[in-house]
């Protein structure tokens, strides 16, 4: 079933960390699937340029939006430039997240081992993956409250579920130089606790809150990094970028409406075993 026939024709989501490799993805496919879509990240440039791709891609409104998540007035501005422009606000996916990745890890001691990771990261990474997504939630999920309907999908991940196996990080000679964080899964399990918390607090307001748990993308990591994961994955590869398509629309629409306080594991089988 393809995203387009869950139709989301009339609907408005918005998605945050919208111009990373995931957020495009998701944006593509809510506007696929008939939605306007509001690009939240913090790049001003990058989100316009994304929303424009976006209207022309799929014939539908787009509006970049600018903003940081952790910053309380910066969200609002988010809600009111939403509202201001449509009228309406039904979809909420929370994609915003600090992640230290093996093909690009940061240059601030993300990667390091646990003893010696900084608290600074440890600090930041809670701010944006748990702040940030707690802020959303409450500014404009109040607005699908208010209106009586409405899907929140947070992003989490397979290390929500799952400690990260350090073994796929390690080289053939044994030698190990990235270690993925404790801060990672410590703050996607957060989420997956604060999903539970509002699907019970606004049930009864119509609004559904779900996460979705991806498993690792491939994204030019490095051939032997790619080959470990894949051994380790049932279905025997990483996830192509957009094998999570369907997964978010379906959250995002009426064909989830009996769907709420639960959590969509997509990962090649990642935790079956």
């Amino acid at each position: 079933m393809s995203e387009g026939s869950l139709a989301l024709a009339g609907r408005v989501a918005v998605v945050t960390g919208a111009v990373g490799l995931l957020g495009r993805r998701h944006c593509h496919a809510l506007a696929g699937a008939g939605a306007a879509v509001a690009v939240v990240d913090l790049d001003p440039a990058a989100c316009a340029a994304f929303a424009g791709e976006l209207r022309e891609s799929h014939g539908g409104d787009a509006l970049g939006c600018a903003a940081d998540i952790t910053d309380p007035p910066a969200v609002d501005a988010v809600r009111d430039a939403v509202l201001g422009r449509w009228g309406r606000l039904d979809v909420l996916v929370n994609n915003a997240a600090l992640d230290e990745k093996v093909e690009s890890p940061h240059g601030d001691g993300a990667g390091l081992p646990f003893e010696s990771f900084p608290l600074q990261l440890w600090e930041r990474s809670f701010r944006v993956n748990v702040t940030g997504t707690f802020l959303c939630c409450q500014r404009l999920g109040a607005v699908m409250a208010g209106s009586g309907a409405g899907s929140i999908v947070n992003i989490a991940s397979t290390y929500a579920l799952v400690a990260p196996d350090q073994s796929l990080y390690r080289e053939p000679d044994g030698t190990q130089t990235f270690f993925k964080s404790a801060a990672y899964p410590s703050t996607k399990g957060a989420v997956l606790a604060l999903t539970r918390y509002l699907a019970a607090y606004w049930g009864r307001e119509g609004v559904r809150v779900n996460a979705l748990s991806p498993g690792g993308v491939e994204n030019g990591q490095d051939p032997g990094f790619v080959a470990r994961y894949a051994q380790r994955t049932p279905l025997g590869r990483m996830a192509h970028p957009d094998d999570y398509a369907g997964a978010l629309v379906f959250l995002a629409g009426d064909a989830s409406r009996y769907m709420t306080g639960a959590n969509l594991v997509v990962d090649g089988g990642w935790t079956a075993w």
